[in-house]
């Protein structure tokens, strides 16, 4: 495992965030979900690197190898933490690929710092636009759901994270796609993350409104979404980040749940490659 200082420090210390980095060519980072880490994209990084490009998976920091400090899980650190990635690994021409909460770091990171080193972008399963149900977002969630996650996360976390876990992948449709022993892997990942960083990143994806930075995207962005998401609404998320983010390539893969990279990763990578690609 490697591993890169942010300039963001906590309590005086800088933070270590764990990356794998494999292959050559261009790159391609990829930033992974709540809350999981770099080792979700196990059955993406083989294909990615086999297509001739440089694949680089991060850990959030409070996830996976990295260090869990206290605070610092606002987008506005993280994006942070993902440009001292681009700076620290010297990257240019860059695609940023992030899945549900780490589309909000793909976002945020476009309209704070632009696109100079990025080339493209991915939304996937991703929580931009906005969450939450407010006056001008109507058909948003309630803030009482994201309420509810945390109590039951101070309640009972590793309950909780299997339960999710059911959801994430619509366990019940699609068990000739997914295995007790893959649900039982991610849990374990899951469960490895500090308690503060689970907590205080469902208020940083459930609460951030990413409407504006979405209209600072100016390059090639490729949109994916199941239309059986239960953890991101399609309705919610992908079909209105379409509408925002201008120069954008929208795919819908039918019956596919929230953790489509998964369950629907043949689906899923035929369409990430054809993007890298293209």
């Amino acid at each position: 495992m490697n591993y890169i200082e942010t300039k963001n420090e906590e309590n005086g210390n800088k933070i270590k965030l764990a990356y794998q980095d494999y292959g050559e060519g261009q790159p391609v980072i990829l930033i992974h979900g709540w809350p999981l880490s770099h080792k979700m994209w196990e059955y993406q990084v083989e294909k990615i690197v086999d297509a001739g490009f440089r694949c680089i998976s991060y850990d959030r920091r409070g996830f996976g190898d990295s260090d869990k400090p206290w605070g610092g899980y606002d987008y506005d650190t993280l994006a942070s933490d993902l440009n001292d990635v681009i700076t620290e690994l010297g990257l240019s021409n860059t695609i940023i690929v992030g899945f549900s909460m780490g589309g909000g770091e793909v976002a945020r990171f476009i309209g704070k710092y632009g696109t100079a080193n990025i080339q493209k972008a991915a939304l996937i399963s991703a929580v931009p636009p906005f969450m939450l149900k407010a006056d001008d977002n109507s058909d948003g969630l309630d803030k009482e759901v994201f309420e509810g996650f945390k109590k039951e996360i101070r309640k009972d976390r590793a309950g909780f994270l299997a339960g999710f876990g059911d959801k994430f992948y619509n366990y019940e449709k699609n068990k000739d796609r997914i295995s007790d022993e893959q649900k039982h892997f991610d849990w374990s990942i899951a469960c490895k993350a500090s308690a503060k960083a689970t907590l205080d990143c469902v208020d940083s994806f459930g609460l951030t409104d990413f409407r504006e930075d979405l209209k600072e995207f100016d390059v090639p962005t490729l949109i994916v979404h199941g239309d059986a998401d239960e953890i991101v609404p399609l309705e919610l998320a992908g079909k209105k980040s379409k509408d925002l983010v201008k120069n954008n390539t929208f795919e819908i893969i039918e019956g596919a749940p929230h953790g489509l990279v998964m369950t629907h990763k043949k689906e899923f990578n035929e369409i990430l490659l054809r993007f890298l690609k293209s």
